[in-house]
Parts: C-alpha cells; sequence; structure tokens
C-alpha cells in the first residue's frame, strides 16, 4: 500500500477514536458536575467591576439632575423674564442691538462647555456656594439672515475657526452705529475698513447693562429678581440673579449671528455623521455664530470664533441618555481634575463624544447598561487626544483644538487622567460628593430664604396671578419631559411680556 493513502487511513481512523466535544460535555454532565456562575464584568485596567461603575453614574446622575417644583419653576420664568426686560432696554439705549432679535438660551453655564470659549479669564463660580442654576445666552449683536448661500468669511488673518469680521457686509446705517465698536484699518487706495471688534462689543455690551441695571435698581418693584452680582468675565457678561429661594447664573455672550452655513465647514457635510436620517440636514445647518474668542496666536481686538452651538442643540437630540450620563458624569470629573492649568475646555469632552457617536455603531449606543463602558472610554479618548496632543473640532476636522498647548501641559493632565483611569470609581464618588454638597448648599438657602410663592415682575404685589400660575405648571412640565434640552428665544424688545420660546424642536 503505498505510503500516502497508509496515511489518510490512520488519519480517519485516529479522528473516529477521537471522543466529540459534545459527548466530552455529556460525560461531564453525567458525572455531576456542575458549571459556575458567569464571573462579574470587570474593568481591565483598573480592576472596577462594570455593575459598580453603572450604580455610581446612575446615583451621579440623580443628584445632578434635579426636579423643579412649581415654585422653582416660576422662579426660572421671572429670571428669564427679567433677563429679557434688560436686553430690550438695552436694545433702547442706543439702538445698537437688532429690534428684534433670536436668542439662543442654553441650559449650562460657558464653564460648562455649552460653547467654545476660552475659560482662562473666566472668574470660577460654584454651583451651591455661587448659584443653583446656571445658564448660557447668546445675543446677537449683529444678525447676517438674508443669503442662501455659504457664507465665506474674512480668514486671511486668522487660524482655523476663527475669523475677521468687516462691516462692509452690512448697510451704511450699520457701519454707523457700531463703527465706535472696531477697528479701524485703511487701505493704500484711501477706503477705510471697520472690522467688528469683540473686545469693544463686549466693553460696550457690559457698560450698557450696568446702566440698565442701575436704571431698574432705582425703581425697584415687588417680585423683581435681586442682582447680587454683575461682573465681566474676558468678552463675557456674567449675571447672578436672586430670584425666591433660588440663585441663577446667567452668561451673556455678544455674538454675531448668521442663517446658513460657513464655506470653510461645507466639506463636513460631504462625510457621513451618526445624526443622519434621524434629523435633517436643514435642522442642523440652519445657523451658526461668530463668538468672542480668539485663538492662541490671534488679534483679540479683531479676533471671533465660529461656534456651531445651534447644531449642537439638533445634534443632542440624537444622543443616548446613558452616554449622555457618562458624559456628565466625566465631566464633572475633569473640570475638577484638570482646571489648572485651564488647557482642557469640557468643551473639548464634548468634541470627542460627538466623534465618538459617528465612530461606534448606533446599537451599541444605544445600550441601556452601557454608561461604565461610555464613561470609561471617553476618558481613553480625552487621554489619547492628549498624549497626541491631537482634538479636531467636530464641524472643521482640520482644526486641532490642542495645537497650542506646550508638551509639559499635556503630559501633565495626561498623568492626571491616568490616576483617573486607575480607579474610576473612587473618583466617581467623589463627584457624587461634590454634587451632594452643591445640593445641601442650595437647601440650606432655600430654608433660610423665602418660602412662600414670589410674585413676577408685572404683577402688582398681590397674590401671584393665575396666568403665571399656568406658566409656572407648563415650565414645570416641560423642565420634567426635556431634561438638559437648550431653548431658542425669539422676543420684541418692545413688548418683552409676549417671548416666544422653543425648547429644541417644540415651540410654545
Amino acid at each position: 500500500m503505498p505510503f500516502s493513502k497508509a496515511l489518510q487511513q490512520y488519519a480517519v481512523l485516529i479522528t473516529q477514536s477521537l471522543p466529540s466535544s459534545k459527548a466530552c460535555a455529556s460525560k461531564a454532565g453525567s458525572a455531576g458536575t456542575t458549571s459556575k456562575p458567569p464571573f462579574p464584568e470587570l474593568d481591565f485596567r483598573s480592576g472596577a467591576r462594570v455593575e459598580e461603575l453603572n450604580k455610581l453614574i446612575q446615583e451621579f446622575t440623580k443628584h445632578d439632575q434635579r426636579e423643579y417644583d412649581d415654585q422653582r419653576a416660576l422662579e426660572i420664568h421671572t429670571a428669564k423674564d427679567f433677563i429679557f426686560s434688560m436686553l430690550g432696554m438695552v436694545q433702547k439705549l442706543d439702538q445698537k442691538l437688532p429690534v428684534a432679535n433670536e436668542y439662543l438660551l442654553l441650559s449650562g453655564g460657558v464653564r460648562e462647555g455649552v460653547v467654545d470659549i476660552d475659560l482662562d479669564e473666566l472668574n470660577v463660580y460654584a454651583r451651591g456656594t455661587d448659584y443653583d442654576m446656571d445658564f448660557t445666552l447668546l445675543v446677537p449683536a449683529l444678525k447676517l439672515h438674508d443669503r442662501n448661500q455659504p457664507v465665506t468669511l474674512d480668514m486671511r488673518h486668522s487660524a482655523l475657526c476663527h475669523s475677521w469680521l468687516s462691516l462692509r457686509l452690512f448697510d451704511e446705517g450699520t457701519i454707523s452705529k457700531w463703527k465706535d465698536c472696531c477697528t479701524i484699518v485703511d487701505h493704500i487706495n484711501g477706503a477705510t475698513n471697520y472690522f467688528f471688534s469683540p473686545t469693544k462689543v463686549a466693553d460696550w455690551f457690559y457698560d450698557s447693562i450696568s446702566i440698565v441695571l442701575s436704571e431698574i435698581q432705582k425703581k425697584p418693584q415687588r417680585g423683581m429678581p435681586k442682582v447680587e452680582k454683575v461682573e465681566k468675565n474676558g468678552t463675557i457678561i456674567s449675571i447672578i440673579l436672586g430670584v425666591g429661594s433660588s440663585r441663577m447664573l446667567y452668561d451673556i455672550v455678544p455674538v454675531v449671528s448668521f442663517k446658513g452655513w460657513p464655506a470653510v465647514a461645507q466639506s463636513w457635510l460631504m462625510e457621513n455623521h451618526f445624526w443622519d436620517g434621524k434629523i435633517t440636514e436643514e435642522e442642523v445647518i440652519s445657523g451658526f455664530y461668530l463668538v468672542p474668542a480668539c485663538s492662541y496666536k490671534g488679534k483679540k481686538d479683531n479676533e471671533w470664533r465660529l461656534s456651531f452651538a445651534r447644531s449642537e442643540v439638533q445634534l443632542k437630540k440624537c444622543i443616548s441618555s446613558s452616554l449622555m450620563q457618562a458624559y456628565q458624569a466625566c465631566k464633572a470629573i475633569i473640570i475638577k481634575l484638570l482646571s489648572r492649568p485651564k488647557a482642557i475646555s469640557p468643551y473639548h469632552l464634548r468634541s470627542m463624544m460627538l466623534w465618538a457617536c459617528d465612530r461606534l455603531p448606533a446599537s451599541y449606543l444605544a445600550q441601556e447598561d452601557y454608561a461604565a463602558h461610555f464613561l470609561l472610554g471617553l476618558i481613553d479618548d480625552l487621554q489619547h487626544c492628549l498624549v497626541n496632543k491631537m482634538c479636531p473640532n467636530y464641524f472643521i476636522p482640520q482644526c486641532n483644538m490642542l495645537e497650542h498647548l506646550s508638551e509639559e501641559t499635556v503630559m501633565l493632565h495626561a498623568r492626571k487622567l491616568s490616576s483617573v483611569r486607575s480607579d474610576p470609581a473612587e473618583h466617581l464618588r467623589t463627584a457624587i460628593e461634590h454634587v451632594k454638597a452643591a445640593n445641601r448648599l442650595t437647601l440650606e438657602l432655600q430654608r433660610r430664604g423665602s418660602t412662600t410663592s414670589i410674585p413676577s415682575p408685572q404683577s402688582d404685589g398681590g397674590d401671584t396671578n393665575q396666568p403665571d400660575d399656568r406658566l409656572a405648571k407648563k415650565l414645570q412640565q416641560l423642565v420634567t419631559e426635556n431634561p438638559g434640552k437648550s431653548i431658542s428665544v425669539f422676543i420684541n424688545p418692545d413688548d418683552v411680556t409676549r417671548p416666544h420660546f422653543r425648547i429644541d424642536d417644540k415651540f410654545f
């Protein structure tokens, strides 16, 4: 018999003589052995139990997201009404602001990363110690809403994501009103170009708000919020109002508002994104802003930064609740840990979350019990960005938001994040204790303060009228049904008693 044929028969005999895996399993079962219970899922790096991390994130979310009763809802409305009335009076001072303006009201202050503004020049405010609730209000000083084609900005003098703004885009009346808030550049041909200055606009805005608040406080009305603090933080005006038993921080940001989409971000629309098919492109690209912030080497008096805050409001609707919970918990950790030097902003973390949504399958991100995995992934992503000194802007990827940082700074923060990654459970417990302490301070203030319902600024000092009661109930329902969502507001300063506002895509 040939050797090859004999080898084939031998192989067949060997195969037939080996028991199958099923037979082995059956024999093991008949011998009475029992399978071990599944081992708890662990994080390989830290050894933390994933189930425990999920519970800690849920506990943080419970304390971080407060429920508002009728009283608190009415206080929120009263503060908002006061701010809008104040802005109406600012418009009437010198007619600089548009008569009919469209504000964007965002839940969370600038320090929470709701807009891409550097935090270096901002005073430190702490929830519980200084305020109970915080908001960011984008107030257009100029609007350019009459163009349907992509908006081309003058970026010749600026870094990516930044631009100068020439008033030649506007009419003579606008130039006349705002030229005292411009830097002037004379050309060789004798023409004069006025560039809208973010620092001068912020100075004018702060002075105007101060004048209006001084006039309001000369004639106080019952139920009117108490202005506890007005400060200019760089190009932002921060106002803390005492309303009943609540303190509310408003970070007011003067901006330039555009309809349409900037040409520099046009290529981003050509890519596939996580929100495709969930919301329309028209919703995402309805408008953008220039906010008063400059690049690391830019000229502060001239340079504005592109902001896509309006688009981000729409994108948030497509992010799962478990990922948002992980993001909020991670943000609470890094705000404390990476506060000095101020190289990393919560806005960087927000950008990484949006990139993760594009990178990972929607079915994976929709898992309700994966918050721990998402938290660990966000920490890993942030550490990766630091080590490589690379964090692309989500809308303009060619813009690296960490490019200006020194090697020493990024490695310092990367080492700090390494300590978090080694013991995420302990850092979550610390974040929980901080938010619980802030809540205790708020409750203590409420116990010391007024516990009676407050009249609105328009009331005659008697009991709160029935329309305000209905409004309070409506606001409470909106807050309960739309946690963490943002509000767009359209208001006519000649009739501030009838604001029209929108929570995401719902109009009221």
